[in-house]
C-alpha cells in the first residue's frame, strides 16, 4: 500500500507523529535519521503495522508521498546552542526525491528562522524546484507529552505557519486530519517562536519554583502546602512543582547564537535548574550527617532514574548527575526503577534492587527521584529508614520533602 505520509525521523517528535496519523488511517512511511531514542513496545509496532505503517527501507521511497514531516532531534550542541546537523542532513536526503506539490512541514524544535534561512535553502537546491511555487513549506512546533494521557494528538492544537497563505492552508489541512484544532500563525518565524516561548516557559517556571524549594526549607516553610494553596487562585497562577533537575527533550533555547542577544530570564532559569542535583545532594549528605552518617561509605538507594514518570527515556534525566556527585562523596550506590533494566554511570553499573522494600530498609538513604505509578510511597516511607522525597509524593510528614 502507498503510503501517504512520510515522518523523517523516528526519535520523540516523529514517533508520536507516526502513531497519531496511523491512528487517523493515514497509511504511513517512517524513516529514520539515526539511532533515535524512543521506541516502541512489540504490541505498539504490531498495531502500527497493522494500521499502514511501514518502515523505509530506501530513501527513494520519500519520494512517492504527498507530505513529509521532519521531526530529526535538535540536541544541544558544543557552543550551548541547537544541532540542526540531523535536520539538514534530513533536508538533503529528502530534497534529491522531492517531488512537485509536495507539502515539507518541520516539526523540530529550532531557532526562528530556520524553515527560511537553512530548511528552504537546502530543498530548493536539492530538488531544482522554488518553495512555495513547486512545493509547500512549513513549521508546526511538535507538541508532545510523553505518557500524558489526558492530552493526544488528537485534543491538542496544532500551530501551522507556512511559507505563503497556501503553504500555511496545504499543512493545515494534513494536520486537520489529525486533531481537532488547527491555529494559523503568520508565518513559519511566528510558529517557530511558539515552540521557542512554549519551551522557556517551561523552564522558567520551573526554575522558579525550584527556587521557591531552596527558600521554603530554609526558612522552615512546608512548600508543598503553599503550591497546594495557590492553585486554588483561579487566574493569574499556574502551578509548578519542583524536582531534581530538569530532563527530557526540549531545550530552553537564549538565542543568544541566533538572534545576537541573550534572554537572561532564561539563561538564569538554566543556571538555577541546572544547580538542583547539586542541591538535592547537598539535602542527602545533611540528611545523613543530622542522623549521625556519613555520606562516605553510606549506603544509598535512587528510586525512579527516568527524566519522567512511567516512561523508559533516560534523555538529560537529573538522576545521573545525582549519581555521579553523590559517588565522588564516597556513598555506595544502587537503583530500582521498574521501566530501567539495567543503569551505568561514569561507565559503571550500578547494582539494580531486586526487592525493593528489603533494599529501602537496608539503605542508609533513600531518594525518591522519579514518582513511577508502581511505587507504593507509603508503604515506602514505612520501610526505609530515611527518605528524602524530591517530587513532594509523599504522604505529608512520611519523609523528607525537597
Amino acid at each position: 500500500m502507498p503510503a501517504d505520509l512520510a515522518v523523517i525521523g523516528l526519535g520523540p517528535y516523529g514517533l508520536p507523529l507516526a502513531k497519531a496519523a496511523v491512528a487517523a488511517g493515514i497509511p504511513t512511511l517512517g524513516y529514520r535519521t539515526g539511532p533515535e531514542a524512543a521506541s516502541l513496545s512489540p504490541a505498539e509496532l504490531r498495531r502500527m503495522l497493522s494500521g499502514g505503517f511501514r518502515h523505509a527501507t530506501s530513501p527513494a521511497e520519500l519520494g512517492r508521498v504527498r507530505t513529509a514531516v521532519i521531526c530529526a532531534p535538535t540536541p544541544r550542541g558544543a557552543d550551548g546552542g541547537l544541532d540542526l546537523s540531523q535536520v539538514e542532513a534530513a533536508a538533503r536526503t529528502l530534497a534529491g526525491r522531492l517531488r512537485p506539490h509536495t507539502t515539507v512541514i518541520l516539526e523540530s524544535p529550532v531557532p526562528p528562522g530556520t524553515t527560511e534561512n537553512v530548511l528552504r535553502r537546502l530543498l530548493e537546491e536539492g530538488s531544482g524546484m522554488v518553495a512555495g511555487r513547486d512545493f509547500h513549506l512549513a513549521y508546526s512546533p511538535s507538541r508532545v507529552d510523553p505518557g500524558n494521557r489526558d492530552f493526544t494528538p488528537a485534543n491538542t492544537p496544532k500551530v501551522i505557519g507556512g511559507l505563503t497563505p497556501a503553504c500555511t492552508e496545504s499543512a493545515a489541512a494534513f494536520y486537520g486530519r489529525l486533531t481537532d484544532k488547527v491555529v494559523r500563525a503568520r508565518g513559519p518565524r511566528e510558529a517557530e517562536t511558539v515552540q521557542v516561548l512554549e519551551t522557556n516557559f517551561r523552564h522558567v517556571n520551573i526554575a522558579l519554583v525550584n527556587e521557591m524549594a531552596v527558600l521554603c526549607h530554609d526558612l522552615g516553610v512546608d512548600l508543598w502546602d503553599v503550591i497546594r494553596c495557590a492553585e486554588t487562585k483561579p487566574f493569574g497562577f499556574q502551578a509548578f512543582r519542583p524536582g531534581p533537575g530538569v530532563g527530557g527533550h526540549a531545550v530552553p533555547q537564549d538565542l543568544t547564537a541566533h538572534a545576537g542577544r541573550t534572554l537572561r530570564m532564561v539563561e538564569l532559569a538554566q543556571q538555577v535548574n541546572d544547580q538542583m542535583p547539586q542541591y538535592v545532594v547537598q539535602r542527602a549528605a545533611a540528611l545523613l550527617n543530622e542522623h549521625g552518617k556519613s555520606a562516605r561509605g553510606a549506603r544509598i538507594l535512587l528510586l525512579g532514574v527516568t527524566y519522567k514518570p512511567d516512561l523508559a527515556d533516560q534523555q538529560s534525566t537529573p538522576a545521573e548527575e545525582v549519581a555521579v556527585r553523590l559517588m565522588r562523596l564516597g556513598a555506595s550506590l544502587s537503583y530500582h526503577d521498574p521501566h530501567i533494566p539495567s543503569w551505568n554511570v561514569l561507565d559503571r553499573p550500578v547494582p539494580r534492587a531486586d526487592s525493593l522494600y528489603e533494599a529501602a530498609a537496608d539503605a542508609d538513604l533513600t531518594i525518591l527521584l522519579q514518582q513511577h505509578r508502581r511505587y507504593d510511597l507509603q508503604g515506602l516511607s514505612v520501610k526505609a529508614q530515611l527518605l528524602l522525597d524530591t517530587r513532594g509524593a509523599t504522604p505529608t510528614g512520611a519523609a523528607h520533602r525537597l
